[in-house]
């Protein structure tokens, strides 16, 4: 599983670190960072990476199956 961030999207309400710190955090005006830009997402990590996914208002996190 892979997380894509659509930069244009994200305004940063701070939902997907929030919640999957281990996944996402954030720059220093609050847009999301991912932890794994370029990586497979571990997979003891998937349900909170989808949680966090999931909670963006924006829907600036796009998760992809490998």
């Amino acid at each position: 599983m892979r997380i894509a961030l659509d930069n244009d999207k994200c305004v940063g309400h701070g939902r997907c670190y929030a919640l999957a710190p281990d996944v996402y955090d954030a720059d220093d005006e609050g847009h999301c960072i991912l932890k794994f830009p370029d990586a497979p997402i571990p997979v003891e990590l998937e349900a909170k990476a989808k949680l966090g996914a999931a909670n963006c208002p924006e829907q600036a996190l796009i998760v992809t199956e490998d």
